[in-house]
């Protein structure tokens, strides 16, 4: 069996990034958040965690899976819905 590097593996993934973001995540509720799990279970890591206690985050990478949204434990932080037709992750076989 022949392994497949992580590396190998996300050259198989493209994405068609739109101008208008599919999540949106509210800084401020961020900050009330002590847990900010979104930083811990996004398997992209496209949460940062800031010093304010807000969070930095990045859609264009983004896999879709709606990880972040089913793991946030604060109402209104993260807004999520698929990205617009013709937009976000595309996986292929390598």
């Amino acid at each position: 069996m022949v392994k497949t590097t992580h590396e190998e593996k996300m050259l198989t993934v493209r994405f068609r990034v739109d101008e208008h973001a599919h999540i949106v995540v509210n800084t401020d509720i961020c900050r009330e958040c002590s847990v900010q799990s979104c930083v811990y279970v996004c398997p992209a890591n496209l949460f940062v965690p800031l010093d304010d206690g807000g969070i930095l985050f990045n859609y264009e990478q983004c896999f879709e899976c709606g990880t972040c949204y089913i793991a946030c434990n604060r109402e209104g932080a993260i807004r999520w819905t698929y990205p617009r037709g013709g937009f976000g992750v595309t996986f292929r076989e390598s």
